[in-house]
């Protein structure tokens, strides 16, 4: 089969078109036939050399997938040879097939192309585990979220509109700002023009917000406490302007704060599965109706994940990044 493999750490040029045996499906796995495969910011930390694959993983990069069931491994039930599925893959992406553990396997939602499905798994297990399962958010809730308009954000400002939550999210631009607004965000704030905690400040009535979903890290903790509410959730999930933050713990302290963060890729299969059974029951719905949607930016072949890499490492893109393999 055709794949892309990492040929050693570095920039997006790394990325090498090779030949790869075919895998073979394990006790418990699934074999998908790739029709396309999500990028996600993980892949290009991987392909860094800061971010290894969990042992047993293949060193392929990829975390979500859409395609056809080609071949089950020994025990898996509850799912058939040409089925359209859509899979959290643990590695091995990018590349025309792709073992999954069943439990982190979903039906392609019914309406959806391959695409759509595509840029399914990654966003939305990670949104559903860290907003709505770690911190709890619930309707008649303040949600902030930063990066509304990477495919992160874009799922979780839909989501927690979805679920009753009055949602802030922050974004770069003018164009980024109004993207987030189309997708429901009651308020967009640009952070090069604003400062996002005086927003959220003055539009709270001092109260604040009750869940964070964090992806910048550094210098932001302290300003995400600041505007947090009594009681206040806060998760990190990446740190692109880095891991380090003097805390102030005061505030933490006499608004009682939750502080916490995940990782979801070395979580093992149970875990996932939940996970998967969370969205199957409870956003798969909402897929179908309409309601909640992927945003699809760029579309582009497995041979160019090296453009692909590039525009994700511009924040230039508005949604998902999506791959397609013949």
């Amino acid at each position: 089969m055709k794949a892309v493999e990492i040929e050693k750490p570095g920039g997006p040029e790394v990325l090498k078109v090779c030949d790869r045996p075919v895998p073979t499906p394990g006790d418990g796995e699934v074999l998908i036939k790739v029709a396309a495969a999500g990028v996600n910011r993980p892949d290009c930390v991987q392909r860094l050399g800061l971010y290894p694959p969990p042992p047993g993983a293949s060193d392929i990069p990829g975390l979500e997938v859409a395609g056809v069931v080609e071949a089950l491994g020994a025990s898996v039930q509850g799912i058939a040879i040409g089925d359209a599925v859509c899979a959290l893959v643990p590695g091995g992406g990018y590349a025309q097939y792709v073992t999954a553990p069943r439990e982190t396997v979903l039906p392609v939602p019914k309406g959806f192309s391959m695409v759509d499905a595509a840029a399914l798994p990654e966003t939305y297990f990670t949104v559903w585990s860290n907003v709505f399962d770690r911190a709890g958010l619930k309707a008649g809730e303040k949600f902030l979220v930063h990066g509304g308009s990477s495919g992160i954000g874009s799922t979780a400002i839909q989501l927690a509109k979805a679920f009753g939550a009055t949602v802030f999210t922050t974004a770069g631009s003018a164009d980024k700002v109004a993207f987030c607004k189309s997708l429901g965000a009651d308020f967009a704030i640009n952070y090069r023009e604003q400062q996002f905690e005086d927003v959220v400040q003055a539009e709270t009535g001092g109260q604040g917000v009750n869940v964070i979903l964090d992806m910048v890290g550094g210098a932001y903790l302290n300003r995400n406490i600041s505007c947090m509410a009594l009681e206040g959730r806060h998760v990190s999930i990446a740190f692109l302007t880095g891991p380090t933050a003097e805390v102030t713990m005061m505030p933490v302290m006499l608004k009682r704060l939750v502080l916490t963060g995940s990782t979801l890729r070395p979580r093992d299969n149970g875990f996932k599965g939940a996970i998967a059974g969370n969205l199957r029951d409870n956003v798969w719905p909402l897929l179908e109706a309409g309601t909640v949607r992927p945003v699809i930016d760029t579309v582009l072949p497995l041979a160019d994940a090296a453009a692909a890499h590039t525009l994700m490492e511009s924040s230039r893109h508005m949604g998902k990044i999506i791959l397609t393999v013949d």
